[in-house]
């Protein structure tokens, strides 16, 4: 009998595996040495890899590999409408993202897992005088699995230099909501839209490479025009926030029906469009009241899960 070999397990540490590639050209350009820790030094590599399973009737977190200054605690079932759902809160030991730093994170969720993955807190990104900082996020959601991922605000500070990469791959049958909110700076600081370039990617696909949707930011200081004027660049509003979700539990229409109707009162200006192949909906919002934005962004998560599960989302609270 012949057994089937075993895929090699990736080299975690090695840079191929955290550095991001096509990076924008503008943030490529500034690579450099600094007088600091280079890229790859200790504690400028942080990694995070989970992958999720049903166990006993609920999701169990059935591999970690996590390298400092990214980790977690231990998952928490604290939902009482879903009790099998998986929550983790997803940490950094650090005071920030700093220059050259490399994070990279990895969530693979099996068959009907069901999964819940936030950050403990915003994710700051500090001044960069050399190179610049990225983050690779890479989410993979098998057949039948329903996982969101809600990671709190990105806060570029004076001077950053920041690209993050999102890939997410979604199996025919599987569900994510995948939630986003940058902010314009450290606005009690007055640092409104100061850093000197932030970079986003969001790449949506099947699992066999078709595409679904693509989300890319650029920013800079030195684009052209006021910092903030215009609606792509925040439309002089603080915050931005993103929902995508992308499902085939309904059509992409009701979904969107639904996200209109969450939002309908709070007085954010905000747009919603389904997305290509009838895949699912995504909605953008803008405000420049901190509370507002959060409790919009939440009444649409809301009303998305009771949609697509039939239960109510819990009222999470941050350790």
């Amino acid at each position: 009998m012949r057994t089937a070999a075993l895929p090699a397990r990736p080299d975690r540490l090695s840079p191929a595996y955290y550095t991001a590639v096509r990076v924008p050209p503008h943030l490529a350009a500034t690579a450099s040495l600094p007088d600091t820790l280079p890229a790859g030094s200790p504690a400028k590599v942080g990694i995070l890899d989970l992958a999720f399973a049903v166990r006993g009737g609920r999701t169990e977190l059935v591999e970690r590999y996590q390298k400092s200054p990214l980790q977690i605690m231990r998952p928490l079932w604290i939902d009482a409408e879903l009790p099998g759902m998986s929550y983790v809160y997803l940490m950094a030991t650090g005071g920030g993202i700093v220059q050259a730093d490399r994070y990279r994170m990895d969530f693979r969720c099996g068959p009907g897992t069901q999964v819940h993955l936030t950050s403990q807190a915003a994710t700051k990104v500090l001044r960069t005088e050399y190179d610049c900082a990225t983050q690779l996020v890479r989410l993979t959601a098998q057949a039948g699995s329903y996982v969101e991922y809600l990671p709190d605000p990105l806060i570029p500070f004076k001077d950053s230099r920041f690209y993050q990469r999102t890939e997410v791959t979604v199996a025919p049958g599987a569900t994510v909501v995948l939630g986003e909110t940058l902010t314009a700076g450290r606005l009690a600081r007055g640092e409104r839209h100061a850093y000197r370039a932030l970079a986003t990617d969001l790449h949506v696909s099947r699992p066999d490479g078709t595409l679904l949707a693509v989300d890319t930011l650029r920013l800079t200081s030195a684009a052209p025009g006021p910092a903030g004027g215009g609606p792509a660049v925040f439309a002089g509003a603080d915050h931005v926030s993103s929902l995508f979700v992308i499902t085939d539990r309904v059509p992409a229409a009701e979904i969107a029906d639904a996200l209109h109707e969450a939002l309908a009162g709070f007085g954010v200006l905000y747009g919603v469009s389904v997305l290509p192949r009838d895949c699912g909906a995504w909605v953008r919002l803008l405000d420049s009241d901190p509370v507002r934005v959060t409790a919009a962004r939440t009444a649409a998560w809301h009303r998305v899960r009771v949609l697509l599960t039939g239960r109510p989302a819990p009222d999470l609270r941050k350790p």
